[in-house]
């Protein structure tokens, strides 16, 4: 039974905010990195409101059903899955299982590449994005480049199901097909190539976090015993799609700085290669332009 004090009746916000402090300590016990937002955000979708909005949900209405999902996310199944949805810069996205869930840090990634097709004296600037998964990078590129004309490929059956969703009435052209063979009728032509690809060395599996271990596509997460085996693979797909001048940027893990500089070295017809860091200040993308003849 709830207690009132002074003789004035429980605040209407009562009984979900001591829920979802419950929670929170529970998914903070379970090792969840967020717990407070990842408690407040399953609070938020099973009573169909925003988290800034939990205050409006009255005691009566409080649903039990947040303590089935705070048990799915206890056991670390990624709060994305539990929802259906993900936030990409100013993009909602629909995801679930069979496609990798895209992570705050790429939003960084794809700043520098808006950034950076806004400074080509292009019209219509072409844009491709590589290993695109649920689509949430050619989509925050088609939306905040209006003018550009963007282009997405993905190998996986599982996430082009995810992807379709998302791209559905956008400006995106969605393929499905191999990154390192995609949009030959592209080649030479495109001003931005742009890829979230796999980058976790074989030998680091035991590391990964639960949620990406045993909740994403092993196709998004893994690419031979040093993690770049696939990034070397683009370095030559970049090469072949873009035109003189033309930038790529890849996304790596921050235990990779340095490294993929170097796959986009002089000799293999690239100029300005360099690291980046994320909001961190982590390593966490690199960049190249195609040299000029």
């Amino acid at each position: 039974m709830q207690q009132s004090f002074g003789g004035r009746p429980p605040s209407p916000r009562s009984v979900l905010l001591a829920e979802v402090a419950q929670a929170t300590q529970r998914l903070a016990d379970a090792g969840v990195p967020s717990p407070r937002t990842d408690a407040e955000e399953l609070a938020a979708f099973v009573h169909g409101v925003k988290r800034g909005e939990l205050h409006t949900v009255k005691d009566a209405d409080f649903d039990a059903r947040y303590w089935e999902v705070v048990a799915r996310r206890e056991a670390r199944e990624p709060l994305q899955h539990i929802t259906g949805r993900a936030y990409f810069r100013y993009l909602e996205l629909q995801v679930g299982p069979g496609v990798f869930v895209p992570r705050p840090e790429t939003e960084s990634v794809v700043g520098w590449a808006i950034d950076a097709v806004r400074a080509m004296d292009v019209v219509e600037p072409c844009i491709v994005d590589l290993c695109t998964g649920s689509g949430a990078i050619a989509l925050a590129l088609a939306q905040e480049v209006p003018r550009s004309r963007v282009y997405a490929v993905e190998l996986s059956d599982d996430a082009l199901v995810w992807a379709r969703r998302n791209v559905e009435g956008s400006r995106v052209e969605l393929r499905q097909g191999d990154a390192l063979t995609a949009f030959p009728d592209l080649d030479g032509q495109v001003d931005l190539v742009i890829s979230n690809p796999p980058y976790i060395p074989l030998t680091e599996w035991e590391y990964v976090a639960p949620e990406a271990r045993d909740h994403d596509p092993e196709m998004a997460l893994f690419s031979g015993e040093d993690g770049l085996e696939l990034i070397r693979g683009l370095e030559r797909t970049a090469h072949r799609l873009l035109r003189p001048g033309g930038v790529v940027v890849v996304e790596h893990a921050d235990t990779q700085g340095g490294q993929v500089p170097w796959i986009f070295a002089e000799d293999r017809g690239w100029t300005d290669a360099a690291d980046h860091p994320d909001l961190n200040n982590r390593p966490r993308f690199a960049t190249a332009r195609k040299a000029l003849p």
